[in-house]
């Protein structure tokens, strides 16, 4: 295996976010202060970098795809920018402030959430109880009990606000459909993310009309002015949802894309490097 760092690609292609679709709230213009950004982010596992250099902004209201193949990067980049995984070099900013995440925990408390995959959803709990797990609202006084009927409360409201239909709060997430465990997830990644929300395949197991409201639910977040990392293999959603679309290629940023000046099948040359031959 080659090292990816003997690889020089042509410089990325450069881009600023584009315009907002209808019904969508424009993101800050270009010049805004990023709310997350990564200068020069280098991850090497000895004598390979799955990273190297890596540079990514993410403004207010901005949903930002980050695609590649399978083992170009992704996964650690998202790592690194939640805190499970620390970069060799490089530097991350909150709203223009460098910070060193030492642990998920680091970038929670600076607004960071992520959801990946596998949702890290506890199947027997209620959909209340998953949204509020590890921050329970608990009632005053000598024995801190769980305070319930809040958290459905506030459960119910917060699902509300992103338009997610599910009958009751109350109910074991195990019995709900693979959309709305994605739906309830997300919910509770926003709840608790007042900057960022980081998205880890969010559809890659969900039906056609499931995958269709994920999708609304991000264009929903990204109204809050929330920015948006969006990790997938489904290029015609991330067309469709992003403002820019970020490609590595073996741990480096080849190509940083406007949605209104690409295509699926622009952004999948990029994927396979054969975008590289035409610069």
């Amino acid at each position: 295996m080659s090292d990816p760092a003997q690889n020089e690609p042509p410089e990325a292609a450069q881009a600023t976010p584009t315009q907002a679709t209808p019904g969508q709230a424009a993101p800050a213009p270009a010049d805004a202060t990023p709310l997350l950004e990564a200068r020069g982010v280098t991850r090497s596992y000895g004598n390979v970098a799955a990273l190297a250099g890596v540079d990514l902004q993410v403004r207010p209201g901005e949903v930002v795809g980050l695609v590649g193949d399978n083992g170009a990067g992704k996964s650690t980049l998202l790592k690194i920018l939640c805190g499970a995984v620390q970069p060799s070099a490089g530097q991350l900013l909150v709203n223009g402030e460098p910070v060193t995440f030492r642990s998920p925990k680091d970038s929670r408390e600076r607004g960071i959430e992520v959801v990946y995959q596998d949702l890290a959803l506890a199947t027997e709990l209620s959909v209340a109880e998953n949204i509020f797990l590890g921050r329970e609202r608990r009632r005053p006084g000598p024995f801190r009990l769980l305070d319930r009927p809040r958290m459905a409360k506030e459960a119910e409201a917060a699902l509300e606000s992103l338009a997610i239909e599910i009958h009751s709060v109350r109910a074991r997430c195990g019995l709900l459909s693979g959309g709305q465990r994605q739906a309830v997830a997300v919910a509770r990644a926003v709840l608790w993310g007042s900057n960022v929300l980081l998205l880890d395949e969010p559809t890659a197991a969900l039906a056609v009309m499931e995958s269709e409201k994920i999708g609304q639910l991000v264009a929903e977040v990204a109204k809050r002015q929330v920015g948006v990392v969006l990790v997938s293999h489904n290029m015609p959603q991330v067309h469709a949802l992003c403002d820019r679309i970020v490609v590595l290629l073996r741990g480096r940023v080849v190509a940083d894309l406007r949605r209104d000046e690409t295509d699926v099948q622009d952004i999948v040359m990029w994927i396979t490097g054969a975008a590289l031959s035409r610069n």
